[in-house]
């Protein structure tokens, strides 16, 4: 359970600047206990992350070459922390009536020298993604070690933010609003990426969660 001041920084921050980085965003047994999670997975879990949805989802190494592994309610620690997004998104909906609908995350692994070039989670108007949130699962990280997040204002070249893949530290942001690149690591980064998204499902057309 988040506490209320820091749901009400959260979307104080989203409402004003579109962005928020949270310190020691998970309760401490549950961020210990994710990282063990991501940590004993064994290799041939993780897949190709792919750019694009649906139709046009593709694997390009060129763009990006970090390996992913969808979270799943079948499975503690993974339902315990699904569960308190479930909770975020609700809050944040109280708060910002964003009518935020589901949420969908993965791990992310990133070895030494991956990395996932400028893009953008959303195309304005277009997607059904609302607000992307990382959540960094790395112990120990060194200020030499990379793999940082920039962050960009929409077309400008220089990114306004650097963030550091810090161990149980949280950013969270309007999906469709920032550019966003992940510099390479020089060990292995390990994150969870999710986002919080709308209902685009129609009569025609059922929306899938991935």
């Amino acid at each position: 359970m988040f506490e209320d001041a820091l749901i009400k920084r959260i979307a104080d921050n989203l409402a004003e600047q579109g962005y928020i980085i949270v310190n020691d965003f998970l309760p401490g047994a549950l961020a210990e206990a994710m990282h063990n999670d991501v940590r004993a997975l064994q290799e041939l879990a993780f897949k190709p992350a792919s750019i694009g949805r649906q139709q046009t989802e593709q694997v390009d190494n060129e763009v990006r070459s970090d390996k992913i592994h969808w979270l799943s309610e079948g499975k503690e620690p993974q339902r315990t922390y699904l569960q308190l997004m479930d909770e975020l998104r609700l809050a944040l909906n109280q708060r910002l009536f964003l009518g935020l609908f589901d949420y969908e995350s993965h791990y992310a692994h990133y070895a030494p020298g991956d990395c996932y070039h400028r893009h953008v989670d959303a195309f304005k108007g277009a997607s059904n993604r609302v607000l992307s949130k990382v959540l960094y699962l790395n112990q120990g990280w060194g200020e030499y070690d990379g793999g940082e997040l920039l962050m960009f204002d929409d077309g400008q070249s220089s990114p306004f933010l650097m963030v550091t893949p810090q161990f149980n530290s949280c950013v969270i942001f309007l999906s469709e609003q920032f550019p966003h690149e992940v510099r390479p690591a020089k060990r292995d980064r390990y994150s969870i990426a999710g986002w919080f998204r709308l209902n685009n499902s129609g009569s025609q057309r059922i929306d899938p969660g991935r």
